[in-house]
Protein backbone atom coordinates (compact mmCIF):
# COMPACT_ATOMS: atom_id res chain seq x y z
CA UNK A 1 0.00 0.00 0.00
CA UNK A 2 1.24 3.30 -1.16
CA UNK A 3 2.32 5.31 2.09
CA UNK A 4 0.30 8.68 0.43
CA UNK A 5 -3.41 6.56 1.01
CA UNK A 6 -2.82 7.15 4.58
CA UNK A 7 -4.09 10.06 4.70
CA UNK A 8 -6.70 10.19 2.01
CA UNK A 9 -7.96 13.64 1.78
CA UNK A 10 -11.64 12.77 1.87
CA UNK A 11 -11.05 10.83 5.43
CA UNK A 12 -9.93 12.49 8.89
CA UNK A 13 -7.86 10.64 11.04
CA UNK A 14 -7.66 11.23 14.78
CA UNK A 15 -4.61 13.44 15.65
CA UNK A 16 -2.73 12.34 18.94
CA UNK A 17 -0.39 15.51 20.23
CA UNK A 18 2.73 14.95 21.91
CA UNK A 19 5.78 17.35 22.06
CA UNK A 20 7.55 15.63 19.44
CA UNK A 21 5.02 16.32 16.49
CA UNK A 22 5.58 19.58 14.79
CA UNK A 23 3.09 21.86 14.35
CA UNK A 24 2.89 22.15 10.62
CA UNK A 25 2.46 18.34 10.65
CA UNK A 26 -0.43 18.42 12.60
CA UNK A 27 -2.09 20.91 10.37
CA UNK A 28 -0.93 19.21 7.41
CA UNK A 29 -3.29 16.09 8.77
CA UNK A 30 -6.28 18.30 9.34
CA UNK A 31 -8.51 17.85 6.40
CA UNK A 32 -10.48 21.00 4.46
CA UNK A 33 -14.01 19.07 6.04
CA UNK A 34 -12.30 19.24 9.11
CA UNK A 35 -11.38 22.86 9.11
CA UNK A 36 -15.05 23.72 8.12
CA UNK A 37 -16.55 21.72 10.18
CA UNK A 38 -14.45 23.71 13.23
CA UNK A 39 -15.24 26.98 11.83
CA UNK A 40 -19.25 26.44 11.40
CA UNK A 41 -19.27 24.92 15.05
CA UNK A 42 -18.16 28.12 16.48
CA UNK A 43 -20.20 30.21 14.55
CA UNK A 44 -23.56 28.33 15.88
CA UNK A 45 -21.90 28.48 19.26
CA UNK A 46 -21.18 32.02 19.16
CA UNK A 47 -25.17 32.62 18.20
CA UNK A 48 -26.31 30.33 20.83
CA UNK A 49 -24.49 32.15 23.38
CA UNK A 50 -25.97 36.08 21.45
CA UNK A 51 -29.74 34.30 21.85
CA UNK A 52 -29.43 33.61 24.94
CA UNK A 53 -28.09 37.10 26.15
CA UNK A 54 -31.04 38.87 24.60
CA UNK A 55 -33.39 36.63 25.50
CA UNK A 56 -32.13 37.35 29.21
CA UNK A 57 -32.53 41.14 28.59
CA UNK A 58 -35.93 40.84 27.41
CA UNK A 59 -36.91 39.08 30.65
CA UNK A 60 -38.07 41.19 33.70
CA UNK A 61 -36.16 41.36 36.50
CA UNK A 62 -36.96 40.43 40.01
CA UNK A 63 -35.35 42.01 42.58
CA UNK A 64 -33.30 39.62 45.00
CA UNK A 65 -31.84 37.55 42.10
CA UNK A 66 -28.52 38.53 42.60
CA UNK A 67 -26.74 35.92 44.30
CA UNK A 68 -23.96 38.05 45.30
CA UNK A 69 -26.15 40.09 48.01
CA UNK A 70 -27.29 37.02 50.39
CA UNK A 71 -29.41 39.40 52.64
CA UNK A 72 -32.00 40.16 49.82
CA UNK A 73 -32.28 36.60 49.11
CA UNK A 74 -32.92 35.52 52.60
CA UNK A 75 -35.32 38.41 52.63
CA UNK A 76 -37.28 37.25 49.80
CA UNK A 77 -37.17 33.57 51.05
CA UNK A 78 -38.87 34.49 54.35
CA UNK A 79 -41.48 36.55 52.63
CA UNK A 80 -42.08 33.75 50.44
CA UNK A 81 -41.92 36.17 47.01
CA UNK A 82 -40.01 37.86 44.84
CA UNK A 83 -40.58 41.90 43.91
CA UNK A 84 -41.21 41.96 40.21
CA UNK A 85 -39.76 45.12 38.73
CA UNK A 86 -41.29 45.98 35.07
CA UNK A 87 -40.82 49.17 33.33
CA UNK A 88 -43.92 51.85 32.29
CA UNK A 89 -44.20 50.05 28.72
CA UNK A 90 -43.61 46.42 29.93
CA UNK A 91 -47.03 47.43 32.06
CA UNK A 92 -48.67 48.82 29.35
CA UNK A 93 -48.31 45.85 27.56
CA UNK A 94 -49.27 43.46 29.95
CA UNK A 95 -52.68 45.66 30.81
CA UNK A 96 -51.71 45.95 34.52
CA UNK A 97 -53.63 49.17 36.19
CA UNK A 98 -53.37 50.34 39.45
CA UNK A 99 -55.25 52.08 42.26
CA UNK A 100 -53.84 53.98 45.45
CA UNK A 101 -54.97 51.89 48.59
CA UNK A 102 -56.64 55.16 49.57
CA UNK A 103 -58.79 55.47 46.78
CA UNK A 104 -62.13 55.64 48.20
CA UNK A 105 -63.94 53.00 45.60
CA UNK A 106 -61.69 50.64 48.00
CA UNK A 107 -62.24 51.62 51.35
CA UNK A 108 -66.21 52.14 52.09
CA UNK A 109 -66.85 51.63 55.15
CA UNK A 110 -68.85 48.29 56.45
CA UNK A 111 -69.62 48.07 53.09
CA UNK A 112 -71.43 44.47 52.30
CA UNK A 113 -71.95 43.04 48.84
CA UNK A 114 -75.26 41.20 49.52
CA UNK A 115 -77.20 44.51 49.67
CA UNK A 116 -77.23 45.33 46.41
CA UNK A 117 -79.59 47.04 43.36
CA UNK A 118 -79.54 47.73 39.59
CA UNK A 119 -79.29 51.41 38.75
CA UNK A 120 -79.23 53.23 35.94
CA UNK A 121 -77.03 56.09 35.85
CA UNK A 122 -78.96 59.90 34.90
CA UNK A 123 -77.51 63.17 34.64
CA UNK A 124 -76.68 65.16 37.56
CA UNK A 125 -80.29 67.84 37.44
CA UNK A 126 -77.61 70.60 39.32
CA UNK A 127 -75.42 70.78 37.04
CA UNK A 128 -77.84 70.59 33.70
CA UNK A 129 -79.67 73.07 31.94
CA UNK A 130 -82.05 72.78 29.39
CA UNK A 131 -82.22 75.63 26.86
CA UNK A 132 -86.17 76.27 26.55
CA UNK A 133 -86.76 80.27 25.22
CA UNK A 134 -90.31 81.78 26.42
CA UNK A 135 -91.37 83.04 23.18
CA UNK A 136 -91.71 81.59 19.60
CA UNK A 137 -88.42 82.04 17.83
CA UNK A 138 -87.03 80.58 14.54
CA UNK A 139 -83.54 78.75 14.32
CA UNK A 140 -81.23 81.25 12.04
CA UNK A 141 -78.43 79.45 12.40
CA UNK A 142 -76.54 76.77 14.45
CA UNK A 143 -72.84 76.72 15.70
CA UNK A 144 -72.51 73.22 17.75
CA UNK A 145 -73.36 69.85 17.19
CA UNK A 146 -74.71 66.99 19.22
CA UNK A 147 -72.17 65.99 21.56
CA UNK A 148 -70.09 68.84 21.63
CA UNK A 149 -68.20 69.98 24.28
CA UNK A 150 -68.93 73.86 25.46
CA UNK A 151 -67.20 76.38 27.59
CA UNK A 152 -70.10 78.63 28.98
CA UNK A 153 -70.59 81.98 26.68
CA UNK A 154 -70.01 79.92 23.67
CA UNK A 155 -72.81 80.41 21.02
CA UNK A 156 -75.21 77.68 20.77
CA UNK A 157 -77.61 78.96 18.49
CA UNK A 158 -78.80 82.30 16.42
CA UNK A 159 -82.12 82.85 17.30
CA UNK A 160 -84.64 85.48 15.37
CA UNK A 161 -88.25 85.81 14.98
CA UNK A 162 -91.33 88.19 15.32
CA UNK A 163 -91.81 87.95 18.46
CA UNK A 164 -87.97 88.16 19.41
CA UNK A 165 -87.80 91.69 17.54
CA UNK A 166 -91.50 92.57 19.29
CA UNK A 167 -89.39 92.14 22.80
CA UNK A 168 -86.50 93.51 22.03
CA UNK A 169 -88.09 96.87 20.75
CA UNK A 170 -90.61 97.03 23.36
CA UNK A 171 -87.68 97.02 26.09
CA UNK A 172 -85.91 99.64 24.30
CA UNK A 173 -88.50 101.73 24.07
CA UNK A 174 -89.21 101.08 28.21
CA UNK A 175 -85.99 101.26 28.51
CA UNK A 176 -85.78 104.75 27.34
CA UNK A 177 -88.88 106.07 28.94
CA UNK A 178 -87.43 104.64 32.19
CA UNK A 179 -83.96 106.70 31.68
CA UNK A 180 -85.90 109.59 30.89
CA UNK A 181 -88.18 109.91 33.80
CA UNK A 182 -85.82 108.83 36.38
CA UNK A 183 -83.54 112.01 35.31
CA UNK A 184 -86.26 114.27 36.03
CA UNK A 185 -86.77 116.04 39.42
CA UNK A 186 -89.15 114.72 42.40
CA UNK A 187 -91.15 117.43 41.88
CA UNK A 188 -91.56 117.28 37.70
CA UNK A 189 -93.03 113.56 37.77
CA UNK A 190 -95.30 112.17 39.84
CA UNK A 191 -94.18 108.98 42.56
CA UNK A 192 -97.24 106.75 40.52
CA UNK A 193 -95.60 108.01 36.87
CA UNK A 194 -91.79 106.79 37.92
CA UNK A 195 -92.86 104.00 39.40
CA UNK A 196 -94.86 102.60 36.28
CA UNK A 197 -91.88 103.42 34.54
CA UNK A 198 -89.13 101.63 35.77
CA UNK A 199 -91.85 98.64 36.31
CA UNK A 200 -92.12 98.71 32.45
CA UNK A 201 -89.05 98.46 32.00
CA UNK A 202 -88.07 95.43 34.07
CA UNK A 203 -91.37 93.78 32.61
CA UNK A 204 -89.68 94.34 29.51
CA UNK A 205 -86.27 93.42 30.28
CA UNK A 206 -87.19 89.99 32.48
CA UNK A 207 -89.11 88.98 29.09
CA UNK A 208 -85.46 89.12 27.48
CA UNK A 209 -84.28 87.18 30.28
CA UNK A 210 -86.73 84.38 29.47
CA UNK A 211 -85.80 84.16 25.78
CA UNK A 212 -81.86 83.32 27.07
CA UNK A 213 -80.98 86.71 26.69
CA UNK A 214 -77.82 87.65 29.03
CA UNK A 215 -77.21 90.99 31.03
CA UNK A 216 -74.57 91.98 28.52
CA UNK A 217 -76.53 91.40 25.64
CA UNK A 218 -79.79 93.02 26.70
CA UNK A 219 -77.57 96.13 27.15
CA UNK A 220 -75.99 95.76 23.93
CA UNK A 221 -79.38 96.50 22.48
CA UNK A 222 -80.25 99.73 24.29
CA UNK A 223 -77.45 101.40 22.23
CA UNK A 224 -77.87 99.24 19.15
CA UNK A 225 -81.31 99.24 18.14
CA UNK A 226 -80.95 98.33 14.52
CA UNK A 227 -79.40 94.77 16.08
CA UNK A 228 -83.58 93.90 16.68
CA UNK A 229 -84.78 90.65 15.39
CA UNK A 230 -82.33 88.17 16.31
CA UNK A 231 -79.59 87.22 18.99
CA UNK A 232 -77.15 84.69 20.16
CA UNK A 233 -78.31 81.72 22.36
CA UNK A 234 -74.91 81.30 24.61
CA UNK A 235 -74.35 78.66 26.66
CA UNK A 236 -74.99 79.27 30.30
CA UNK A 237 -72.87 76.63 31.69
CA UNK A 238 -69.81 74.40 30.71
CA UNK A 239 -71.14 71.40 29.65
CA UNK A 240 -71.68 68.81 26.48
CA UNK A 241 -74.49 69.47 24.07
CA UNK A 242 -77.29 66.79 24.18
CA UNK A 243 -81.14 66.47 22.80
CA UNK A 244 -80.02 68.93 20.79
CA UNK A 245 -83.65 69.39 17.86
CA UNK A 246 -83.15 72.66 16.52
CA UNK A 247 -82.95 72.43 12.98
CA UNK A 248 -82.08 75.26 10.76
CA UNK A 249 -84.96 77.32 10.09
CA UNK A 250 -87.41 76.15 12.29
CA UNK A 251 -89.90 77.62 14.33
CA UNK A 252 -90.65 76.58 17.93
CA UNK A 253 -93.31 77.45 19.98
CA UNK A 254 -92.66 79.00 23.83
CA UNK A 255 -90.88 76.84 26.14
CA UNK A 256 -90.09 73.90 23.97
CA UNK A 257 -86.78 73.01 24.80
CA UNK A 258 -84.25 73.66 21.75
CA UNK A 259 -80.97 71.45 23.68
CA UNK A 260 -79.37 70.73 26.80
CA UNK A 261 -76.30 71.14 28.19
CA UNK A 262 -75.00 68.91 30.65
CA UNK A 263 -71.59 69.23 32.97
CA UNK A 264 -70.66 65.24 33.17
CA UNK A 265 -67.95 65.41 35.78
CA UNK A 266 -70.63 64.10 38.33
CA UNK A 267 -73.62 61.72 37.38
CA UNK A 268 -76.41 60.71 39.15
CA UNK A 269 -77.31 56.43 40.03
CA UNK A 270 -81.35 56.16 40.12
CA UNK A 271 -81.91 53.10 41.49
CA UNK A 272 -85.54 51.43 42.95
CA UNK A 273 -85.29 49.54 45.85
CA UNK A 274 -87.80 47.57 47.89
CA UNK A 275 -88.59 48.74 51.19
CA UNK A 276 -86.88 46.01 52.98
CA UNK A 277 -83.67 47.28 51.08
CA UNK A 278 -84.22 50.64 52.09
CA UNK A 279 -84.57 49.46 55.75
CA UNK A 280 -80.38 49.57 55.41
CA UNK A 281 -79.91 52.92 53.33
CA UNK A 282 -79.19 56.10 55.26
CA UNK A 283 -79.07 59.47 53.18
CA UNK A 284 -75.56 60.77 53.42
CA UNK A 285 -73.96 57.47 53.70
CA UNK A 286 -71.24 55.58 50.70
CA UNK A 287 -72.44 53.59 48.41
CA UNK A 288 -69.98 51.93 45.42
CA UNK A 289 -70.94 51.86 42.42
CA UNK A 290 -69.83 49.13 39.56
CA UNK A 291 -69.91 50.16 35.50
CA UNK A 292 -68.91 47.25 34.14
CA UNK A 293 -65.41 46.81 35.27
CA UNK A 294 -65.62 50.02 37.04
CA UNK A 295 -66.10 50.83 40.47
CA UNK A 296 -66.75 54.14 41.92
CA UNK A 297 -67.65 55.59 45.39
CA UNK A 298 -70.69 57.31 45.41
CA UNK A 299 -72.59 59.34 48.48
CA UNK A 300 -77.03 58.18 49.07
CA UNK A 301 -78.11 62.14 48.38
CA UNK A 302 -81.74 61.14 48.50
CA UNK A 303 -84.97 59.11 48.83
CA UNK A 304 -88.63 59.54 47.82
CA UNK A 305 -90.20 58.06 50.45
CA UNK A 306 -92.58 56.87 48.71
CA UNK A 307 -93.55 53.62 46.97
CA UNK A 308 -94.25 53.20 42.96
CA UNK A 309 -97.86 52.29 42.73
CA UNK A 310 -96.64 49.53 40.05
CA UNK A 311 -93.40 48.09 41.48
CA UNK A 312 -93.76 48.79 45.22
CA UNK A 313 -89.98 50.14 45.29
CA UNK A 314 -88.75 53.42 46.39
CA UNK A 315 -86.73 55.37 44.53
CA UNK A 316 -82.98 56.11 45.91
CA UNK A 317 -80.25 58.94 44.08
CA UNK A 318 -76.52 58.16 44.33
CA UNK A 319 -74.31 61.16 43.11
CA UNK A 320 -70.75 60.29 42.13
CA UNK A 321 -67.73 61.77 40.64
CA UNK A 322 -67.63 60.96 36.94
CA UNK A 323 -63.51 61.21 35.95
CA UNK A 324 -62.91 62.11 32.53
CA UNK A 325 -65.95 61.73 31.59
CA UNK A 326 -65.83 57.83 31.09
CA UNK A 327 -69.29 56.87 31.65
CA UNK A 328 -72.49 58.33 30.51
CA UNK A 329 -76.15 59.15 31.35
CA UNK A 330 -78.41 55.64 30.35
CA UNK A 331 -75.79 53.60 31.18
CA UNK A 332 -76.54 50.54 33.63
CA UNK A 333 -74.83 49.84 36.93
CA UNK A 334 -75.13 47.80 40.18
CA UNK A 335 -75.52 49.61 43.58
CA UNK A 336 -73.76 48.09 46.96
CA UNK A 337 -74.47 49.71 49.67
CA UNK A 338 -73.15 49.42 53.63
CA UNK A 339 -74.66 47.99 56.61
CA UNK A 340 -75.81 51.02 58.95
CA UNK A 341 -75.55 48.56 62.04
CA UNK A 342 -72.65 47.14 60.99
CA UNK A 343 -71.37 43.89 63.75
CA UNK A 344 -67.57 42.98 64.55
CA UNK A 345 -66.81 41.01 61.34
CA UNK A 346 -67.56 43.94 59.57
CA UNK A 347 -65.64 46.48 61.61
CA UNK A 348 -62.75 44.57 60.88
CA UNK A 349 -62.44 46.52 57.42
CA UNK A 350 -61.13 45.53 54.31
CA UNK A 351 -61.20 46.79 50.68
CA UNK A 352 -63.11 45.80 47.44
CA UNK A 353 -61.51 44.55 44.47
CA UNK A 354 -62.22 43.17 41.06
CA UNK A 355 -61.91 39.14 40.56
CA UNK A 356 -59.30 40.19 38.32
CA UNK A 357 -57.20 41.52 40.85
CA UNK A 358 -56.71 38.23 42.77
CA UNK A 359 -54.87 35.38 42.13
CA UNK A 360 -54.09 31.95 43.55
CA UNK A 361 -50.53 31.89 44.81
CA UNK A 362 -48.65 28.84 45.33
CA UNK A 363 -49.92 27.15 48.57
CA UNK A 364 -53.70 27.88 47.26
CA UNK A 365 -54.15 30.76 49.20
CA UNK A 366 -55.86 34.11 47.95
CA UNK A 367 -53.40 36.54 46.92
CA UNK A 368 -52.62 40.18 45.65
CA UNK A 369 -50.17 42.24 44.03
CA UNK A 370 -48.83 45.33 45.45
CA UNK A 371 -46.19 47.70 44.22
CA UNK A 372 -43.48 49.52 46.50
CA UNK A 373 -40.53 50.86 45.99
CA UNK A 374 -38.96 47.24 45.05
CA UNK A 375 -41.62 46.49 42.14
CA UNK A 376 -44.75 43.97 42.43
CA UNK A 377 -44.58 41.99 45.56
CA UNK A 378 -47.43 39.53 46.43
CA UNK A 379 -49.61 39.66 49.85
CA UNK A 380 -52.10 36.97 50.79
CA UNK A 381 -55.78 38.37 51.88
CA UNK A 382 -58.60 36.46 53.09
CA UNK A 383 -61.77 36.89 50.56
CA UNK A 384 -64.74 37.77 52.97
CA UNK A 385 -67.23 38.36 50.09
CA UNK A 386 -67.77 37.91 46.32
CA UNK A 387 -70.46 39.22 44.90
CA UNK A 388 -71.03 40.07 40.61
CA UNK A 389 -67.07 39.95 39.44
CA UNK A 390 -66.19 41.77 43.35
CA UNK A 391 -64.46 40.80 46.36
CA UNK A 392 -64.33 42.21 49.74
CA UNK A 393 -60.66 40.69 50.87
CA UNK A 394 -58.88 41.72 54.25
CA UNK A 395 -55.38 40.72 55.68
CA UNK A 396 -52.87 41.82 57.93
CA UNK A 397 -50.34 42.48 55.22
CA UNK A 398 -52.86 44.52 53.72
CA UNK A 399 -53.32 47.18 56.43
CA UNK A 400 -49.60 47.05 56.39
CA UNK A 401 -50.06 48.52 52.39
CA UNK A 402 -52.52 50.78 53.73
CA UNK A 403 -50.56 52.42 56.10
CA UNK A 404 -47.60 52.74 53.85
CA UNK A 405 -50.04 54.40 51.29
CA UNK A 406 -49.16 51.71 48.59
CA UNK A 407 -50.91 51.14 45.43
CA UNK A 408 -52.53 48.12 44.28
CA UNK A 409 -52.95 45.87 40.52
CA UNK A 410 -56.73 46.19 39.78
CA UNK A 411 -55.82 44.47 36.83
CA UNK A 412 -52.76 41.97 35.08
CA UNK A 413 -52.68 40.50 37.83
CA UNK A 414 -52.79 36.93 36.26
CA UNK A 415 -49.26 38.29 34.24
CA UNK A 416 -47.74 38.83 37.39
CA UNK A 417 -48.68 35.33 39.35
CA UNK A 418 -47.12 33.92 36.51
CA UNK A 419 -43.81 35.89 36.33
CA UNK A 420 -43.79 35.26 40.15
CA UNK A 421 -44.18 31.23 39.46
CA UNK A 422 -41.95 31.34 36.45
CA UNK A 423 -39.39 33.24 38.34
CA UNK A 424 -39.64 31.13 41.36
CA UNK A 425 -39.19 28.03 39.36
CA UNK A 426 -35.78 29.36 37.74
CA UNK A 427 -34.20 30.91 40.88
CA UNK A 428 -34.22 27.53 42.69
CA UNK A 429 -33.13 25.49 39.26
CA UNK A 430 -30.38 26.90 37.70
Amino acid sequence: MNSHNHFNATKSYPVVLSETVAPDIIASQITVPAKRQFTLSTLALALCVLGSAALFTAQPSWAGDDHGSATQTEQADEHGAQALKLTQVQQALAGISLLPLSSDSLNIANLNLDIRATATLVVDRDRTATLAPQLDVRVLARHVVPGQEVKKGEPLLTLGGSAVAQAQADYINAAAEWSRVKRMSEGAVSVSRRMQAQVDAELKRAILEAIKMTQAQIRALESTPEAIGSYQLLAPIDGRVQQDIAMLGQVFSAGTPLMQLTDESYLWVEAQLTPTQTAHITVGSAALVQVGDKTLAGKIIGRSHELDSVTRTEQVLVSMPNPDHVLHAGQFAELYFANTVANSADKAGGIVLPDAALTRSGDGDWQIFIQDEDGFESIEVEVVQRQRGLSLVRGAELEKAQQAKLKVVVAGAFFLASEQAKAGFDIHNH
